[in-house]
């Protein structure tokens, strides 16, 4: 188990120091779609905590996302609030706003946990569209300062840097979470949650921590998607992110962690790309969502797996 755990750990390693150093030789308009990705793929981690490692399908991630990039927009061009004190206000405001969404959701299973979240996410949403005292309704909230952090994050490839960080940060927090007793706890619920309450564990409380857990780096990857585009309007809260995102775990596989980051690569390269030649961009997404589910139920991730379980296979019957 030790062995393959550190291969793995050292082929997303050299992955990852690959990208650093090829990225700055690319073309720009790659570079901020790898920017993109990066920021996405924190976003699909945190759904991966929720619906692979918990088990829990949500439609309401863009809330978080929304609140974690309005809270930058309000903050620094209304209030001149310096880099850190936004971040945090901005990922507690996130946070919150998941704690409050998970006590009404977490009562709820399967389908009716999935539509509850999307009505939740969509009431933060009307908000966002109607309070235009606050965030400037469809016009949005424009001229976001990107931080003075020492160096100038004007520059795409600078601002690659800072993201690919952020990243990182936040891809060793959750492999921590998920391989720690509360995230084999989570595992357990996943598997047989009636079995983990009879083993005297508080299945309520792991749920929902987990839901904050996943509303906190949704907020994380909102705070950099406002930094990055300098712009925030109530599309950043719509449905569209939401069923994106959870389409990026389950295209990329679902409690893999690196899967989910896989999947928000291949979702906005395509997207960006697709979109120049075809506007039905959406069918093109809704296909992709049904092939995944009914010939990839284990992802991307899930065919070296399988490749991995029939090369062991054939060892045993050597």
């Amino acid at each position: 188990m030790f062995p393959r755990r550190a291969r793995a750990i050292f082929t997303v390693s050299l992955v990852l120091v690959v990208l650093a150093v090829v990225t700055p030789f690319l073309p720009e308009y790659v570079c901020i779609l790898i920017i993109q990705a990066l920021i996405f793929g924190i976003l699909a981690m945190g759904l991966d905590l929720l619906l692979g490692y918990t088990g829990l399908p949500s439609l309401g991630q863009a809330a978080y996302f929304g609140v974690g990039a309005y809270a930058v927009a309000i903050l620094t061009t209304r209030y001149e609030f310096g880099f850190f004190p936004t971040v945090v206000l901005a990922i507690l405001l996130s946070a919150a706003v998941a704690a409050i969404f998970g006590l009404l959701a977490i009562r709820a299973k399967g389908v009716y946990f999935l539509m509850l979240t999307l009505a939740l996410a969509m009431v933060v949403w009307g908000l966002a569209w109607r309070w235009t005292s606050l965030t400037d309704g469809d016009n949005g909230i424009t001229g976001i300062p990107r931080p003075e952090l020492g160096f100038d994050l004007g520059s795409y490839i600078n601002l690659f840097y800072f993201v690919l960080f952020v990243f990182v940060l936040c891809l060793v927090a959750l492999y921590i979470l998920v391989n720690s007793p509360f995230g084999r706890s989570l595992v357990g619920i996943r598997e047989r949650e009636e079995r983990m309450r009879m083993l005297g564990y508080n299945v309520w409380l792991h749920k929902y921590l987990a839901f904050i857990f996943s509303g906190i780096f949704a907020g994380i990857a909102g705070v950099l998607w406002a930094y990055y585009k300098n712009f925030v309007s109530p599309d950043d809260l719509f449905i569209d992110v939401s069923v994106e995102a959870l389409l990026m775990v389950a295209l990329g596989g679902p409690a893999t962690l690196v899967g989910a980051t896989i999947g928000a690569g291949v979702i906005v390269f395509l997207r960006n790309y697709v979109s120049i030649y075809y506007s039905g961009w959406p069918y093109i997404l809704g296909a992709m969502y049904i092939f995944t589910i009914l010939y990839l139920p284990e992802g991307l991730m899930g065919i070296t797996r399988r490749l991995r379980r029939r090369a062991e296979a054939e060892k045993l019957d050597e």
